[in-house]
Parts: structure tokens; C-alpha cells; sequence
């Protein structure tokens, strides 16, 4: 990675991640990032992976970009898929320039630029932290070719350092797993790691064995990259017959262990590859929050961008592209980039719904960059109700084993979870409360939870509402969810609001 002059500081950069899943679109201006959504929220398709016509407007609204970046090399991936035989991947598929390009002819004749896939997921983790060097770890189901890799980040300079190829792919075993269990591949793994807590010591273990003997390479030595070598491609799932007779539960349980012991392994590597205190963890597998939270185990510091997975590309090739035109970061100015609802922040209507013991939403502000509502298109109660968790789970249409998440003010948290780092601002990691029985709400079966972190920088308003509740009640934290139902994107604007409000009788708040 190499960086020019400043000579184009005040160019406009529209960066893309389509055609796979969950696309999304970035803008960066003048050095600022302006904007960043998911296609799902405009086109109403959960995960959807093209790119809706009213994000590309809203992306357009900033103005007609300079360069256009896609967020993986299309090339190398047909060339992956000859090589493994997928013919119909090949003959197929349709890049995310050449959507571009059919379907937004006004873009067509601007200069465009294309980085490796796990090149924009470093570049998105990096350039949204405060790490001036750090080790860089991705891991997800793949890219082009690469499942997993190692990057050096130091000098201004981002330096592969190791690579795991396919059909060697944790991810791809995770999505597998998800997929034999009866969910969703490529989207419900955040169930499986739900269900993890549910399954049994005993036969959890006989199936955990099973798998070191037929899926992975290195079982008793997990050293260096092996930990991620398999026996197979699982790209094309198990065998219906595959740990007959054990649970679902027990089979997510033994799923979750390996990844939590082949992350923290790879992690090792990394630290020795690197000798770095500070990590950025990149790729769709950095949002298991139960094996995120073991890092700290070898690394002081750790950033997960809220959006580590291939809708954050869009970013994160964007923010490269700049780098190496400019030699500037933009400055990172959290999560929240997408679809604005304007006005204050709802602090005084939440605060006589959570009064009344109701359920409500709050949809202000700018919406979400990332999978995680973290108060801005959110459904918030106490969590001190022993039925808020079921009457939860009803009205998002979820299993009842489903947990839910505790948001508190950053000061209070570690008098009330034991946190396995100061801050958690975008979910990323699980701690467990020191009083649950006071707490049930946001108590998973595990005894962990999701916790979010607000300071007053943060969020002033989602700040703002926390303190006054603690000091009219003396509870320091909410139950704080998705403002959405299952298999449904988050609301995203006003006529989603009122949609969501009509159709589930919850009371959702704009504004005060």
C-alpha cells in the first residue's frame, strides 16, 4: 500500500460492496466521511445484495463522485470459481461494476478502482481506529481467494503478512454448521452463537471430537495458520447424516468452541508475527462477540469496526483509495452515516414510556452503518421486568433462547458487568453481570452479556436518556435491540416507522 500527495484532499470518493450479500454504498468528501448504508434498508430485502436505486440516489445526493471503488478484485474471484469447478460462479456472475454500469449509466464513465477483498476489510478496521500501528486479523468465509490473513499496520503502511486460502475457511465451517442446524447460512450465524449456550457439556464434547477427526487438520497442534486447514470443502455443507442423534444445541456448542479456540490461536499468531499490543479484527467472523471477548487474552487493545463484514468494504475501500491518493485518514465519526431522522433525541418520551413499563422504539438521527441498533433505531425497555425478554421475543417474531443486549453509561459498566475492556461502544464483546438476578432482561443462558458502552462524546442524546433513568430509578443501563422483526432489515426512515408502529403496536418515538 502506497500513498501519494495531498493534491486530491478535496476529491469525493464513492465506495461499493455488492453482488454477494448485505451491499451497501459510501461516500468520503473533502476528507469527511459523509455517508454509509446498507441497500436493505432502502429496498426492504434483508441482507440484500444489490445495490437498491435509492441508495445509489442518496449516495449521488453529495454529488458526482471522482472515483468509484469496488471493494474485491471480480476477476480473481471467476478465476477462483474455475479453479473449484463452479461453473455457474463463472459463466454467471455479474460484477459489481458491471451492475454498475448497466443500471447507473451516469456513473459509467468514471474512473474506477478495485482493491482485494481482504484488503478493504483491513483497511475499514485500521482506518476507523486510533491505532497509529497494530496487528491486523481477518477472518471470514472468503474473498477472492484468501479465508484469513494477517496484516502489519505501522508507518502508514498496511503489510500482508500471512494468508489462509480455500477451501481452508472457518468461516465457510461456521455458515456450514448454520446451515445444518436449520438456519440461515450467511446470515442466522448469530443464532448459532446463541444457541451455543444451550447445548450440554457432555454431548457437545463427542460432537466437538467429531469434527477435530473430519473437518479440521490440526487438533492436537493448532500452531501458526493450521488452525484454520480443513479436510474438506465445506462450501457445500455436511452430510444430512453428519452428528446424527445430537442436538442442534449441542452441535451450535461444539461449533462455537472451535471458533472461539481457532480464533484466539490465529490471534497468537498474529501477535507473533507482528509483536503488536493493539489488534484490529476484520471479515464477518469478527462479529462472534462471545470469541471476540477471549482476545484480550494476548492483545492490550482490540477494534472491531461495527460493520466488519462485506458491507463495511464499501468503506473500507473508499478510505484506502483515499489514503493512497491523499496520505489522510479521515477522521472516523462513528457508526451512526446512513438515513437521517431529524429533531431532538426522544429523551423525554422514552422516559414516560419506560415509566408506564412499556416496549417502544426509538428512530432519530442518522441510522446505523452495521447489523448492531446501538440507540438510533433501536427498541428499548427496563430490564429489570422478568417477562420484557418474552414479550421481546413475541413482538420481534424470534425463538424465546434468543438474548438481548444491555446498553449502560460507559462510566457504570464495570461496576456492573465484568468487562473484558473499558469500553464497548458497538457490542462487540460479552461480560458477565455482577448482579443478574436484578438484570433478568439482558441475561443470556450463558450468564454473559452484549454489552454497549455510551459516553456523553459518544451519543449525548442515548447519554442523556441513560442518566436520567439512573437517576430516577437507580438502573444504569436498558434492554437495547433492533428496531425491526426477524428476517426484516432495521427501520431505516419515517414511513418505516409508521409501518413498523401500525403493524406491531409498538410505540416508536422520533423526537421530542
Amino acid at each position: 500500500m502506497t500513498h501519494s500527495s495531498t493534491d486530491n484532499a478535496d476529491m469525493r470518493v464513492l465506495g461499493i460492496s455488492s453482488q454477494f450479500h448485505d451491499a451497501a454504498a459510501s461516500v468520503i468528501e473533502g476528507g469527511e466521511i459523509v455517508f454509509a448504508a446498507h441497500s436493505e434498508r432502502y429496498s426492504k430485502k434483508k441482507n440484500d445484495p444489490f445495490l437498491h436505486q435509492n441508495l445509489i440516489r442518496h449516495a449521488l445526493s453529495y454529488g458526482t463522485p471522482d472515483a468509484i471503488v469496488y471493494h474485491e478484485k471480480p476477476w480473481a474471484k471467476r478465476l477462483r470459481n474455475l479453479r473449484a469447478g463452479s461453473w455457474h460462479g463463472f459463466a454467471k456472475e455479474i460484477s459489481s461494476k458491471q451492475w454498475v454500469n448497466k443500471f447507473y449509466p451516469e456513473l459509467k464513465d468514471i474512473p474506477s478502482f478495485d482493491y482485494w477483498h481482504h484488503e478493504t476489510h483491513a483497511a475499514a478496521g485500521v482506518f476507523t481506529s486510533e491505532f497509529d500501528s497494530a496487528a491486523v486479523m481477518v477472518i471470514d468465509a472468503i474473498g477472492e481467494f484468501n479465508t484469513a490473513s494477517i496484516w502489519h499496520w505501522k508507518d502508514g503502511s498496511l503489510t500482508k503478512k500471512h494468508t489462509v486460502n480455500f477451501p481452508n475457511s472457518l468461516g465457510l465451517f461456521y455458515s456450514a454448521v448454520t446451515a445444518h442446524v436449520g438456519l440461515k447460512p450467511m446470515e442466522d450465524e448469530y443464532i448459532l452463537m446463541g444457541m451455543a449456550a444451550y447445548g450440554d457439556l457432555i454431548p457437545s464434547t463427542h460432537v466437538y471430537n467429531q469434527m477435530n477427526e473430519n473437518i479440521f487438520t490440526h487438533y492436537r497442534d493448532m500452531s501458526k495458520g493450521k488452525s484454520m486447514k480443513l479436510r474438506r470443502n465445506l462450501q457445500k455443507g455436511f452430510k444430512k447424516t453428519d452428528y446424527a442423534g445430537a442436538s442442534t444445541f449441542d452441535i451450535a456448542r461444539a461449533a462455537q468452541q472451535h471458533i472461539e479456540e481457532r480464533i484466539l490461536c490465529y490471534a497468537e499468531y498474529a501477535r507473533e508475527l507482528t509483536k503488536e499490543k493493539n489488534l484490529v479484527f476484520m471479515g464477518g467472523v469478527a462479529l462472534n462477540c462471545v470469541a471476540n471477548s477471549n482476545l484480550f487474552n494476548i492483545f492490550d487493545k482490540v477494534h472491531i469496526m461495527p460493520n466488519p463484514g462485506d458491507a463495511g468494504s464499501s468503506l473500507g475501500g473508499a478510505l484506502l483509495h483515499y489514503y493512497n491518493r491523499t496520505g489522510r485518514i479521515p477522521k472516523w465519526p462513528g457508526p451512526y452515516l446512513g438515513n437521517n431522522i431529524p429533531g431532538l433525541y426522544p429523551v423525554q418520551k422514552a422516559l414516560v414510556s419506560l415509566a408506564q413499563g412499556d416496549i417502544f422504539g426509538i428512530a432519530n438521527g442518522r441510522a446505523e452503518f452495521g447489523p448492531r441498533a446501538l440507540g438510533n433505531r433501536s427498541l428499548l425497555a427496563d430490564p429489570r421486568g422478568g417477562d420484557i425478554k418474552d414479550r421481546l421475543n413475541v413482538i420481534k417474531r424470534r425463538q424465546e433462547f434468543r438474548p438481548f443486549a444491555p446498553v449502560i453509561m460507559e462510566e457504570l459498566a464495570a461496576d456492573y458487568f465484568t468487562m473484558p475492556c473499558e469500553t464497548s461502544p458497538y457490542m462487540q464483546f460479552t461480560a458477565k453481570c455482577r448482579y443478574p438476578e436484578r438484570f433478568p432482561a439482558i441475561i443470556h443462558a450463558d450468564g454473559t452479556s452484549r454489552v454497549q458502552t455510551v459516553n456523553q462524546q459518544q451519543h449525548p442524546g442515548l447519554y442523556s436518556l441513560l442518566k436520567a433513568f439512573y437517576e430516577r430509578t437507580g438502573c444504569p443501563m436498558l434492554v437495547n435491540t433492533s428496531l425491526n422483526v426477524k428476517g426484516q432489515p432495521m427501520v431505516s426512515d419515517e414511513l418505516d416507522v409508521m409501518t413498523f408502529s401500525q403493524t406491531y403496536g409498538i410505540a416508536v418515538h422520533l423526537h421530542d
